[in-house]
């Protein structure tokens, strides 16, 4: 009895999550502001990485009304190069294995050649494998507990539980996705940092 109590619980949780992400990303594609609050993050983000030891660092490719973090990175790999760094910094963005569904980070740069992946969305074609220290993850909604609300496939819990050693992560989203009351699962793993435009909202202080 108790184990069916469980099993509906559960199922009840997942519709309600898949409710909430779909009404997220619904209210994202529609921000009547989202120039304006773009560029405020990207101004977050850069301020943010000022000091960061990093040299690798790995984001994703923006779909469904995510922010785009590439020009901020792109900026940061030139920012390195202009100030004559001995090691030069490097974008990667993630390519999604379906069989195992983790991802790994090949090298980007404006231009580079792309292509799409199993699930449609654009990828570095044969560029070099790298392994970033610091890691930017697109969230749907997220906690100031440094919780994410991604898609739900599970492919950034996956990834992070298989690098070594794991990267620092930081969440990006739109002030709209801060979820007030959201109770993270027993196995979810909290963000190390969460920026959104109004700077960084994890942790606090």
């Amino acid at each position: 009895m108790d184990k069916s109590r469980d099993a509906k619980s559960s199922e009840t949780s997942s519709f309600l999550k898949s409710q909430l992400r779909a009404a997220l990303v619904e209210q994202r594609l529609n921000m009547p502001d989202r120039q304006a609050r773009s560029a405020l993050l990207q101004r977050v983000m850069r301020i943010w990485l000022v000091g960061r030891p990093d040299t690798v660092i790995g984001a994703y490719w923006p779909i469904k009304g995510e922010f785009d973090p590439l020009p901020a990175l792109h900026r940061w790999k030139d920012d390195g190069e202009l100030q004559g760094e001995p090691t030069r910094r490097r974008i990667g963005l993630p390519v999604m294995n379906k069989v195992h569904k983790t991802l790994t980070f090949h090298a980007w740069y404006p231009g580079c050649p792309m292509e799409e992946d199993a699930y449609d969305i654009p990828k570095p074609k044969d560029t070099e494998l790298i392994v970033p220290t610091l890691l930017f993850v697109p969230c749907v909604g997220y906690t100031d507990g440094g919780y994410r609300l991604g898609y739900g496939g599970g492919f950034y819990d996956r990834t992070l539980a298989a690098l070594e050693p794991r990267p620092f992560t930081v969440g990006l989203g739109f002030a709209n996705g801060l979820l007030s009351g959201h109770e993270p699962e027993p196995h979810d793993v909290p963000l190390d940092a969460i920026l959104n435009e109004d700077g960084v909202v994890w942790p606090i202080g």
